[in-house]
């Protein structure tokens, strides 16, 4: 990578984080929804849920909304991006010299940086309903280090979808399908109780790797089923799949925005 794409990625990192400030509505949201997330599933469906041993449910679920929240950067990638491009901001940022890679680089960094903010109130948030980190110094910071990175994983995959969506509408109404992809993992509730078709494709749903891999890493391993190899080996699956999307991703985003300035 190049200085020029360096210094230009850093410039729009700090067009995103600008807009952010401009915007207290998006910046409220984004601390408190992981919370409000957090107290809905803890006391309204933890009080009919019941874990094998008799864990604490609200333990059980943080790292859960840890990682849901990595994975909504699909979500707040993909609506700024359609909204630059039906508004005519990236037509406009085209006719500069700048590297093709800066704009997506800007924006997901910026994302990335947006999260990591979120993730200190609902880790007091967790904190003050039971959840603890007992896996050391070292190893939290593993686990925060690798939600990070399937933030940005996420949003770039997120950033592509705007591209090829294209407007700010038909990415909303994907919205619901993103927020399905949580609960189609470990993320909320054990897999060990589904029914065997639906267990195998929720234990190689990236995000059930990624879940028991921070679980495994603050301590807080629950009641998991390993009959799959992605949930057996966490850590490891969790970085492979953050290697094959970046690999695709990536480039396919910087493809697309060229293509779209043809």
């Amino acid at each position: 990578m190049t200085t020029l794409a360096l210094s230009d990625s850093w410039s729009m990192l700090g067009r995103h984080l600008q807009r952010m400030r401009h915007a207290p509505g998006l910046f409220i949201i984004t601390m408190t929804m992981p919370m409000t997330m957090l107290l809905f599933f803890g006391y309204v469906f933890g009080s009919a849920m019941v874990l094998d041993g008799g864990g604490n449910y609200r333990a059980y679920l943080v790292p859960g909304l840890f990682a849901a929240t990595a994975v909504n950067g699909v979500l707040t990638s993909m609506l700024a991006s359609a909204q630059d491009h039906q508004r005519g901001v990236m037509d406009r940022f085209r006719t500069l010299p700048m590297s093709r890679f800066a704009i997506p680089a800007g924006q997901t960094a910026s994302d990335v940086a947006m999260a990591a903010l979120g993730f200190v109130p609902l880790a007091l948030c967790g904190l003050a309903v039971g959840w603890r980190v007992e896996g050391g110094p070292a190893a939290a910071v593993g686990a925060f280090s690798l939600l990070l990175l399937f933030r940005l994983v996420t949003a770039w995959v997120g950033h592509y979808i705007g591209l090829v969506v294209g407007s700010e509408e038909a990415a909303g109404q994907l919205d619901a399908s993103t927020f399905m992809l949580p609960l189609l993992s470990n993320a909320y509730v054990p897999t060990g109780g589904m029914p065997g078709w639906l267990r195998t494709v929720a234990e190689w749903n990236p995000i059930s790797a990624l879940v028991t891999a921070v679980r495994d890493l603050f301590g807080n391993s629950g009641p998991a089923s390993h009959a799959s190899w992605p949930v057996a080996h966490p850590l490891a699956a969790s970085l492979g799949w953050a290697a094959v999307l970046l690999a695709v991703f990536v480039p396919l985003t910087v493809r697309r925005y060229g293509r779209d300035a043809a």
